[in-house]
C-alpha cells in the first residue's frame, strides 16, 4: 500500500509512477477524500478538547457545589456533534483504504520507464549448448522415459496438471531437497514449512487481493485461498507485528506448492511444463531495514543465480521495465534459463523489493533502541527457485542423442547416485 502522505506530499511523482505501470487511476478524488478526512479529524479533535475543558469546568461547579446544569447541556451538545461526526470519518477512511488497496507500487528511479521491450539483460551465465543432433523437447523426452504422465494427469485433475512419476517425481524431490539445503547451508536462510491454504487477510497484506482474485483458487465457504506463491503465508508470518531491529535482517525459504489458475492466459504454452496450474517452488524471503533493501536485492538475486550455477544451466538476468513489474513491486529481475527442445529462455525466478508496500498492508514494523516510533521494515522475495520450467532446463539441455537425460552432478547425491534417467 502506499503512503497517502507520499501521494499528498510528492502528487506528481505518484502520479509518473502509476504511468509508468500503465495504471490510469484518478488520484484527485483520493487526495480530496484525504483532505476531507483530515479537516474532520481536526475539528473533532476541537471538539474534543472543548469536551474535555467542559467536563473540567463541570467538575469544578459540582466540588463547589455551584449549577452546573448549563454546562452540562452545553457539553452533551458537543459529545452529539463529535458522535455525528464519527461515522463520517469511518465511511471517509474506508473509501480512502479501497482507493489505496487497488493501488500499485511504484518503480524505483533505477528501473526503465515503458514497455517490456525495454527490459534490460544486465549478465548473462554459462552458453547454451550446442548439439549435434536436433533436441527434443522436454515433453518428448518425458513421455519416452516414462517419467510424466500428462494424459493421466488431466484425467485426474484437467488440463495443465503434472503427474511425476518414477524418476520424474526423484527429480522433483531432488530438486527440492537441494536448494533448501543450499539456501539454509550457505545463504544463511532459516527453513520454514508454512499452509498452502491462506486467508483473505493474508492475500491482502501482500497485494495478491483484491486485484487478482480471479487468478486464484478459492474455497468459498471458508474465505481461504491456495496459495500462489510461498511469498503469501512466508510473508504474513510477520503480520501485525513488530519486530526488533536487532532482529533484522531475518531470511526465510520454504518449499510449497503453488497453484495458479492463469485467467486469461488461455492457450498460451499449453503444452508440457511451461505454464501450469500447479508447480513447485522454492521460495527466499527477507524482512530487512529501508536502508539496505536494494543491496538486500542484489544478494538475493545472487543466491537464485547460485541454483543455476550449481546446476549447470546457462541463464540470463533481466532488470524488468516498469511496464513489465508486478502490482507489489518497486524493483525485479527476473532469471531466465534457456531451454534447448522449445528453443526458449524461460523465467525461472523473480526477485523482488517491495519496499515498505506490502508491510503497510500487513502492518510489518520495527523498533530499535534509538527509534522514536515503529518504522515500517523493507520485505524482499524471490524465487530460489520455480519448477516446473527448471525442470524443462534439465532435460532439455541435459538429453542425449539416444534420449537419455544426465542428472546434474550436484543432485545426484539426492537421488542416491544416480547418474542418468533413462527407460
Amino acid at each position: 500500500m502506499l503512503d497517502i502522505k507520499l501521494i499528498r506530499e510528492n502528487f506528481d511523482l505518484v502520479q509518473a509512477g502509476l504511468k509508468a505501470k500503465n495504471v490510469k487511476i484518478d488520484l484527485d478524488e483520493l487526495v480530496t477524500l484525504d483532505k476531507e478526512r483530515r479537516a474532520h479529524l481536526t475539528k473533532a479533535e476541537e471538539l474534543r478538547s472543548k469536551q474535555n475543558a467542559a467536563n473540567d469546568e463541570i467538575a469544578g461547579l459540582m466540588r463547589e457545589k455551584k449549577d452546573a446544569k448549563d454546562k452540562i447541556q452545553a457539553m452533551k451538545a458537543i459529545a452529539q456533534e463529535v458522535g455525528q461526526m464519527e461515522p463520517v470519518i469511518k465511511y471517509l477512511e474506508t473509501r480512502i483504504e479501497k482507493i489505496l488497496l487497488g493501488l500499485p507500487n511504484i518503480p524505483h528511479a533505477s528501473v526503465p520507464v515503458g514497455a517490456p521491450t525495454l527490459n534490460k539483460e544486465i549478465r548473462s551465465w554459462g552458453t547454451p549448448r550446442k548439439f549435434n543432433f536436433k533436441p527434443k523437447t522436454h515433453w518428448e523426452i518425458a513421455e519416452a522415459l516414462d517419467i510424466i504422465d500428462f494424459k493421466r494427469a488431466t484425467k485426474i485433475t484437467g488440463s495443465n496438471f503434472i503427474l511425476y512419476k518414477k524418476d520424474g517425481a526423484r527429480l522433483e524431490r531432488a530438486m527440492i531437497n537441494f536448494m533448501l539445503d543450499l539456501h539454509t547451508r550457505e545463504h544463511g536462510y532459516t527453513e520454514v514449512f508454512p499452509p498452502f491454504l491462506v486467508n483473505r487477510a493474508s492475500m491482502t497484506g501482500t497485494g495478491q487481493l483484491p486485484k487478482m482474485e480471479e487468478d486464484m483458487y478459492k474455497l468459498p465457504e471458508e474465505d481461504l485461498f491456495l496459495i500462489p506463491t510461498a511469498e503469501v503465508p512466508v510473508t504474513n508470518i510477520h503480520r501485525d507485528e513488530i519486530l526488533n531491529e536487532e532482529e533484522l535482517p531475518i531470511y526465510y525459504t520454504a518449499y510449497t506448492a503453488c497453484f495458479r489458475r492463469e485467467a486469461g492466459s488461455y492457450g498460451k504454452d499449453t503444452r508440457g511444463l511451461i505454464r501450469v496450474h500447479q508447480f513447485d517452488k522454492v521460495e527466499l524471503v527477507k524482512f530487512v531495514k529501508p536502508e539496505t533493501s536494494y543491496t538486500e536485492l542484489e544478494t538475493l538475486v545472487g543466491n537464485a543465480e547460485k541454483v543455476f550455477q550449481l546446476l549447470g544451466l546457462p541463464y540470463r538476468v533481466i532488470m524488468l521495465a516498469s511496464g513489465d513489474l508486478s502490482f507489489a513491486a518497486a524493483k525485479c529481475y527476473d532469471i531466465e534459463a534457456f531451454a534447448a527442445g522449445v528453443d526458449k529462455w524461460l523465467e525461472v525466478s523473480s526477485c523482488s523489493n517491495f519496499e515498505d508496500f506490502q508491510a503497510r498492508r500487513a502492518n510489518i514494523k520495527f523498533k530499535g533502541k534509538e527509534t522514536k516510533k515503529p518504522t515500517f521494515v523493507h520485505t524482499l522475495n524471490g524465487s530460489g527457485i520455480a519448477l516446473a520450467r527448471a525442470v524443462v532446463a534439465i532435460l532439455e539441455n541435459y538429453q542425449t542423442e539416444n534420449g537419455e537425460v544426465e542428472i546434474p552432478t550436484v543432485l545426484q547425491p539426492y537421488m542416491n547416485g544416480q547418474k542418468k534417467i533413462v527407460k
